[in-house]
């Protein structure tokens, strides 16, 4: 009875192990970069992800301080507003929910893009003459 209570703890010890590190290999970020990349995602059929405007996120690295987004000559008040209006227009998608998982995890993406400060960013080590 002891060595059945000993591998039933054991197997929820390890469970819960395995079950830390693949959370935290799912980051918000990380499944929003999917998301950003799939050419499928909501639905949209002109073959584009967001990633084919916006290569590696190339100019939406201000977006997670902006208040207010001009789009295709709209006015959107949220980050969430205007990835949907990008879904519908660019990649004849269709809008998701503002609050949906999917999409808190492209907010998420979109703002790991910010630029960091200088003092944020890593300092490059400076090369060695004569190596």
């Amino acid at each position: 009875m002891r060595v059945l209570k000993i591998m039933l703890l054991s197997m929820i010890a390890i469970s819960l192990m395995f079950s830390f590190v693949f959370a935290s290999k799912h980051l918000p970020e990380e499944r929003g970069k999917a998301l950003f990349n799939d050419p499928k995602f909501a639905g949209g059929t002109a073959g584009k992800s967001c990633n084919s405007c916006h290569p590696n996120g190339k100019g939406l690295e201000k977006s997670a301080e902006k208040k207010e987004f001009n789009i295709m000559g709209k006015k959107l008040a949220s980050l969430e507003d205007a990835v949907n209006v990008c879904i519908e227009m660019a990649n004849k998608g269709k809008k998701i929910a503002v609050d949906s998982q999917e999409m808190k995890d492209l907010a998420a993406y979109i703002k790991s893009l910010a630029v960091k400060s200088p003092a944020e960013a890593p300092k490059k080590k400076k090369a060695i003459e004569g190596c």
